[in-house]
């Protein structure tokens, strides 16, 4: 059991690495642009405009841009009025009222209030408290109102926005980098639920269930970087091009976060199944093996754009061999992930661009069974 254990243990350590690693290899282009739009807007600000203290331009910058790729212009302008908000409130009170920690708590407090007033977006009214407590602290209780601080704000938002514009991310690779990891991570659980099935150890299908709902991450990226690519494609004639490759990721992207939720469903029905001691048709094994490489294949079909077909047959074998379980096996665990099997099939098959009908239709043929499914 200890050598069992210390397994699990450094297949979590290795899973964790190779995640981080995959995270730190989709972010490095946002990370670039990000480090040279603050020195850009520190060296203008500092050098051009002559400010000695000029901390607002890289702050500015790095808001805006960051790791968050969609939304960079809306960003940009919620940081510059969250300074401006800001710095107004804590001028006046700094010059009503002195430095102090009750002047630090109620010049958050005030400037929160003023920025919610007009929006309840985070950024916006995170960038005023923030840029009220950087004057309340840094600045000396003598000094008047001075606009410095709000241009340098102003050039840091201007110097991320032609970052982002002169030198955009690749949509289509973003896109590309970020569904990879949820494709390969679906289908190694998949696998992983296949083999917990043909008599696995109950230890590793609970890991199989907690790699499964960590998916629900990478998913998360996968929807910023589609709104990202949009965004970048639209704004530059360079990769306008790419607008139709994204619609076809975009509209894969529901039905394959929902392939995951049934995914993680079927990795909790398997682990259960595992724990129980319950005896599983061989045929449900090969089942899921099958969603897996249908998973695979539906990657590579998102990756080059052509016929659907290698994927959609290999989802509805999976429906195909789940349903004919049922010919013999009537108990609940049993239907149950015959019900989940089934459902991701649909969901494949839906993210190769079938619709709805059209997918129960080849469901019921190829399995010989109508339901209504997804």
């Amino acid at each position: 059991m200890s050598t069992a254990r210390e397994t699990s243990f450094f297949t979590r350590i290795r899973h964790r690495l190779v995640v981080g690693a995959r995270r730190l290899r989709a972010n490095v282009w946002p990370v670039v642009q990000t480090a040279v739009a603050a020195s850009l807007a520190y060296l203008l600000a500092a050098v051009a405009l002559g400010q000695e203290q000029p901390f607002f331009a890289p702050i500015a910058a790095v808001i805006s841009l960051g790791l968050t790729l969609g939304e960079r212009g809306r960003r940009t302008v919620e940081v510059v009025l969250g300074v401006a908000i800001g710095l107004l409130v804590a001028d006046l009170l700094v010059l009503l009222m002195g430095i102090g920690t009750v002047q630090v708590g109620l010049v958050v407090a005030l400037a929160m209030a003023a920025a919610v007033f007009f929006s309840e977006r985070n950024l916006f009214v995170n960038q005023a408290a923030i840029s009220a407590i950087l004057v309340i602290v840094l600045q000396p209780p003598a000094s008047g109102f001075s606009p410095d601080r709000f241009v340098s704000a102003l050039v840091g938002g201007a110097v991320a926005l032609a970052v982002n514009h002169l030198f955009p991310v690749n949509p289509e690779r973003l896109v590309e980098r970020n569904a990879r990891p949820i494709f390969d991570e679906l289908a190694s659980v998949l696998e992983e639920v296949s083999a917990s099935l043909g008599g696995g150890d109950p230890e590793k299908a609970v890991d199989t269930l907690m790699r499964a709902r960590r998916i629900d991450e990478m998913v998360k990226a996968f929807n910023e970087s589609i709104t990202a690519g949009y965004e970048t494609a639209r704004l530059s004639p360079t990769y306008r091009r790419s607008l139709r490759h994204l619609e076809l990721y975009s509209k894969a992207g529901l039905r394959v976060e929902l392939a995951v939720i049934n995914t993680r469903v079927l990795a909790r029905g398997a682990a259960n199944a595992v724990r129980r001691g319950d005896s599983v048709p061989p045929s449900l094994p090969e089942a899921v093996l099958d969603l897996s490489r249908a998973v695979r294949a539906l990657a590579a079909f998102l990756e080059r754009p052509g016929p659907p077909d290698e994927a959609r047959r290999y989802a509805l074998e999976a429906a195909r061999r789940a349903t004919k379980i049922l010919e013999e096996r009537h108990d609940l665990a049993t239907s149950v992930l015959v019900g989940q099997i089934r459902s991701a099939a649909v969901d494949l098959l839906r993210s190769t661009g079938m619709d709805q009908a059209s997918a129960l239709k080849a469901l019921e043929e190829a399995a010989g069974r109508a339901s209504e499914i997804g």
